[in-house]
């Protein structure tokens, strides 16, 4: 049996990043990866870091958003890990009156609580993204976004958590957890078996199955996220890119609970509205998804979706209408029943700890959940934002 002192079960880069920061502060931690580190949801995603700013009163979103632009910007400028990390900036498109009428108002609150949004004419946003489609009503500018390659940040994160002493083991499937008699816990793998007084669960989608070996039900489920790429072109898509007609219906018809977690694109087989976002990579490919909907763990993009999110992509860039996709793909997000964060110490158990449910966005916030989630292991102190996210709420007792 190896010896650890904390284990954590996940190599995506909330997983990978709560193993950077136990390590920086001198903590003995082996994290265990059934697949290769960032072959799931964060290495899959469209490298999409969001952040509005502290605001006057920062809330749980405030300190994921704006600690992992942090942490990215860490990576790339100080740690020299060349993750194609750039702060661009995020244009969302508005194409109705009524989608118009929203986005002013959200604007409006948005500044009056200390973020940074701007509401541009469609002439101003095209001065800066010249491919937009001139009948649009307006666009939404965030200046503080950014975007990152997801695959070579996740990979970044895990190396700098090696170089500051933890063991990071890929292709180690758990196949069993069993908390011993002295509180400690051993998990096992294929061929092999650990043991650490120090439990962490950051499996993603997965967090389900991890919870069951320990008689936990953890209530997570898995959303189909898909994308799709062009081939490599030249320069032509500044900003990340987004629609405003997915938020302004999750605004009035959010959704919620375990069988129909909030913010999705579909009921069942329903399509009830569409959700865009993308970017141009550093390769020059022109990449977008959006959709959310609950498949299992079916993860084989559905074509009907990828040619509707192409379809809602041209209509803010025409120039897609004339260039053919090249590839797709699909991952799995975790999604919880109210669609927040759990992240902290499950009740049920001593020194087990949780890090899921960030959903769509756990690219982008997954770096300061596992740096707060770590602080909160290294000295015992609940840092108080994390009250937002109490696993409390949610995760019981099988039977």
């Amino acid at each position: 049996m190896r010896e650890s002192e904390i284990i954590i079960i996940g190599g995506g880069i909330a997983g990978v990043s709560t193993a950077y920061h136990l390590a920086r502060d001198g903590r003995a931690v082996t994290l265990l990866e059934r697949g290769s580190i960032a072959g799931e949801a964060s290495g899959l995603n469209a490298g999409n870091i969001g952040a509005t700013g502290w605001g006057n009163l920062p809330n749980l979103n405030s300190y994921l958003t704006m600690g992992s632009l942090e942490i990215f910007k860490t990576l790339q400028l100080d740690l020299d890990y060349d993750i194609e990390f750039r702060q661009c900036g995020a244009l969302q498109a508005i194409q109705t009156e009524e989608q118009y009428d929203f986005a002013q108002e959200r604007v409006q609150r948005l500044r009056s609580q200390g973020h940074n949004q701007e509401l541009l004419s469609t002439r101003e946003a095209r001065s800066i993204e010249p491919g937009l489609n001139p009948d649009l009503l307006g666009l939404v500018y965030t200046p503080l976004r950014a975007q990152a390659d997801p695959e070579k940040a996740t990979r970044a994160m895990a190396s700098a958590a090696e170089a500051a002493g933890a063991a990071i083991l890929a292709h180690h499937e758990v196949t069993g957890v069993a908390q011993l008699g002295d509180g400690s816990y051993q998990v096992m793998v294929q061929g092999d078996e650990f043991r650490a007084a120090t439990l962490v669960i950051a499996a993603g989608a997965w967090c389900r199955q991890v919870g069951e070996m320990l008689g936990l039900s953890i209530p997570i489920v898995p959303v189909r996220g898909q994308m799709w790429a062009t081939e490599p072109l030249p320069p032509l898509v500044f900003h990340t890119i987004s629609a405003t007609e997915s938020t302004i219906h999750w605004h009035t018809t959010p959704g919620g609970g375990l069988e129909t977690p909030p913010e999705l694109t579909h009921q069942g087989e329903l399509r009830v509205t569409r959700h865009l976002y993308g970017r141009q990579n550093h390769i020059g490919e022109i990449i977008f998804g959006g959709d959310r909907q609950l498949a299992g763990y079916q993860q084989v993009p559905d074509a009907t979706g990828i040619e509707a999110n192409r379809g809602h992509a041209a209509e803010i860039l025409p120039m897609l209408n004339r260039l053919p996709i090249r590839r797709t793909w699909a991952g799995l997000m975790p999604f919880s029943p109210d669609g927040e964060p759990v992240i902290g110490k499950i009740p049920q158990r001593d020194n087990l700890y949780i890090l899921t449910g960030l959903c769509s966005s756990g690219f982008g916030r997954g770096p300061m959940a596992g740096k707060l989630l770590a602080d909160y292991i290294h000295t015992g102190d609940r840092p108080l934002v994390l009250s937002e996210a109490d696993p409390a709420r949610c995760v019981t007792e099988i039977g």
